[in-house]
């Protein structure tokens, strides 16, 4: 007998135990009359139970004897059900599993099919308890499978489960469920067993994806159902059985992150294991992502595995406000490098972006604004009809979904065709005049784009406003890009971005501006493009004094801009405003300063001013620059450009400077208010001379000593090459 090898079931009747025997005890317990052999102990004749020939096949088992298993009408049920007894049908059932995989060891394939017929004979004889059967069968399996040995007996026990899974699935995969939460060996094992066996993976998967969805179920056999899919998806093959709801399955993945981040979480629970960990995650969410990694790279997206572990995506994921940016990038590597899925997943999230469920609709709506990078996913919708419901998303309360909207409006004018600028002025050169405007079919409403991105620029979240920049931006790097449009369009908006308390909107404002300058330099070198011209000169100040932002994105954005501005206006400054940015150069500096005021004179008045209202900030770094950089601009400034009244301001306010707190801003306005009473004294030299002298505002004048100060607020970003000594605080 086989209970050598396999050992007795835990909880099962003392005995050997037949199919035979089991096939007649069910009958027993529903009535009828049972036959000669019987179960537990035995008869008083010592008969061995009789088996007719027609009733049952013979299967080779371990020792050459042979395992009987009744026929599917030897097992039907004839009379109604009665309650049998828990304790003795449990502990039967149990013997089952292990007695039919005694008889598996040897029987290969035709064994397998075998068992699948005794068992889901033997289960369907209980009707309507067939649930309950399934259940004990599989607590017996989960009992002896750790107590077998390696090898052929535990490979044929395993057997057993897939032979039953594939009658039962669901009821396998319920009954398996409670015992992956918390993590048990034996069941891992099982549903790794489950998932080898290429006839029953897929059905165990679709079984699991149901629990998943299940919304109205526990929240317990979500998360077991999410443990059970990292065990099966990390077997190798497995991934192809998910042929046909890849897509929806990763969905649903992805909409569990969301649920699980908006828990309270452990303080372990943004760690994400790396794939060479061989312990268990410990967290749901852990276990949640290495399900999806398992799935991605099962299916040839390693390298969207890569993309998201450098990006920092997994670890976005899973946070509590960083969910909806690690669904745009892992969005963003699938359209790089598993472009093979978007139009299932395209196709698969529209109806979710009208779930009633926020956590659905969200990641659907993050699904969706990313895949529209992908111009051939964003063609399977018509343009005017995803325009249409980007724009209805910025009628939202929620600014989430409004921001969703501004980045999809972003990829959409990147990812499509030419835009025309239907105001008429071409973001092109010179030599593109007199060329007819060609608009692609995808993008042919700037008029209606541009309202929407404009008046996001007011939005009060950054989020939103960062996006609408983007957007801008993007739409300015196609082709006929509406330069002159957005020139004048951002002439009253974009100055006070430039100066916003938020450092990632002054980059993002920086950027735009500089991409601006750079469509439209072609026209700024033949004297046109006034709008741009103007918004460039207002904004110097600003990009100058920025160079030492706090920010080392906006300070780099506004270096970068400040170059492009060089190149576009032809000033020749480029080596002295990068010695600006990255060192302490009060020369630099100062050629920079005479520039401006030489080639800009009738500008000078609005370069003092916006430099005065600098020395109000409340960031001292700012003051400090302010008062060094009006101090060289009254120093390059001719007699007569400024006005009196300006100047007595300019004296006033550096005068206040006196009781800063910070003794390098006072020593700078110290410094700066003597370079404006010498301009002053200049400006109105005394009676006597100007009688002496009557045109002596018309000819040289005295030159005035420059500006020396203690020390620069230009401090070097680095301490390679930088030239002179750091400065205080």
């Amino acid at each position: 007998m086989a209970w050598g090898v396999w050992g007795r079931a835990r909880g099962g009747p003392v005995g050997a135990l037949t199919l035979t025997a089991l096939a007649e005890g069910i009958r027993a317990n529903q009535g009828q009359t049972p036959g000669r052999s019987s179960i537990g102990p035995q008869p008083e004749h010592g008969l061995e139970p009789e088996v007719e020939p027609k009733s049952a096949a013979a299967v080779p088992t371990v020792g050459g004897e042979t395992c009987s298993l009744p026929s599917r009408t030897e097992l039907a049920p004839e009379g109604p059900y009665q309650n049998p007894q828990s304790s003795w049908e449990e502990g039967a059932l149990a013997d089952l599993a292990v007695y039919t995989a005694a008889c598996l060891e040897e029987a290969g394939f035709a064994g397998t099919q075998a068992t699948a017929l005794t068992l889901s004979s033997a289960l369907e004889a209980r009707g309507q308890h067939l649930e309950d059967q399934v259940h004990a069968l599989v607590r017996g399996l989960l009992a002896q499978v750790p107590s077998l040995a390696e090898g052929r007996p535990r490979r044929a026990a395993l057997r057993v489960l897939s032979a039953l899974a594939l009658e039962h699935a669901r009821e396998v995969v319920w009954a398996l469920l409670p015992s992956s939460l918390p993590p048990d060996r034996a069941a891992a094992e099982l549903w790794r067993s489950l998932s080898r066996n290429p006839r029953v993976n897929g059905q165990v998967l679709v079984q699991l994806l149901w629990a998943l969805k299940d919304e109205a179920g526990p929240e317990l056999e979500a998360l077991a159902a999410t443990r059970a899919l990292g065990e099966m998806l990390t077997v190798s093959g497995c991934v192809g059985a998910t042929r046909g709801f890849y897509p929806h399955l990763l969905l649903v993945l992805v909409t569990r992150l969301h649920r699980l981040a908006q828990r309270v979480h452990s303080p372990d629970a943004l760690k994400v294991w790396g794939p060479s960990h061989r312990g268990p995650p410990h967290s749901h969410a852990s276990c949640a992502v290495e399900a999806l990694k398992a799935l991605l790279t099962g299916d040839g997206g390693r390298m969207v595995v890569t993309c998201m572990e450098q990006a920092g995506g997994w670890r976005r994921l899973v946070g509590a406000h960083t969910h909806l940016e690690g669904v745009l990038l892992l969005a963003s590597a699938m359209v790089a490098h598993a472009d093979h899925h978007l139009r299932g997943l395209f196709g698969n999230l529209l109806p979710w972006l009208r779930s009633p469920d926020d956590t659905q609709r969200l990641t659907a709506m993050a699904f969706f604004t990313g895949l529209l990078q992908s111009r051939p996913t964003a063609r399977l919708l018509r343009e005017e009809v995803i325009l249409e419901r980007l724009r209805a998303w910025q009628g939202d309360p929620e600014p989430t979904v409004r921001w969703l909207g501004l980045l999809g409006l972003g990829h959409l004018a990147l990812s499509h065709g030419k835009v025309r600028d239907r105001a008429g002025g071409q973001g092109l050169g010179p030599g593109a005049r007199g060329r007819p405007p060609v608009a692609a079919p995808q993008v042919r409403h700037v008029s209606t784009l541009l309202p929407t991105l404009l008046g996001a620029l007011g939005e009060g979240d950054a989020r939103l406003v960062e996006a609408a920049l983007g957007a801008l931006r993007r739409l300015l790097l196609r082709p006929w890009a509406p330069v002159r449009l957005l020139s004048t369009e951002l002439g009253q908006r974009l100055p006070r971005l430039l100066d916003d308390a938020r450092d990632s909107v002054r980059a993002s404002a920086f950027g735009l501006l500089g991409t601006l300058v750079r469509r439209g330099q072609g026209g700024l070198r033949v004297g046109l493009r006034r709008p741009l011209r103007k918004l460039v000169l207002q904004s110097l100040i600003p990009l100058l004094l920025r160079l030492q932002d706090p920010s080392r994105d906006a300070a780099e954005s506004s270096e970068w801009t400040l170059a492009r501005c060089d190149q576009a206006l032809r000033w020749g400054l480029l080596e002295d405003m990068v010695t600006v940015a990255h060192y302490d150069s009060p020369d630099a500096l100062s050629r920079i300063c005479h520039c401006l005021v030489q080639q800009y004179p009738s500008h000078v008045p609005s370069f003092l001013s916006q430099s005065q209202g600098y020395l109000r900030s409340p960031q001292y770094r700012l003051r400090w620059a302010a008062a060094v950089l009006l101090g060289f601009l009254v120093h390059h400034t001719s007699p007569g450009r400024v006005n009196q009244d300006l100047l007595d301001s300019l004296f006033q306010d550096l005068g206040q400077l006196q009781s800063d707190p910070e003794p390098a801003v006072v020593a700078a306005a110290h410094v700066s208010a003597g370079q404006v009473a010498l301009l002053a004294r200049a400006w109105a030299p005394p009676r006597s001379l100007r009688l002496l002298r009557p045109g002596l505002r018309h000819h040289t004048w005295p030159s005035r000593p420059p500006p020396v100060y203690a020390n620069s607020p230009f401090q070097p970003r680095s301490f390679i090459g930088r030239w002179g000594s750091l400065g205080p605080g």
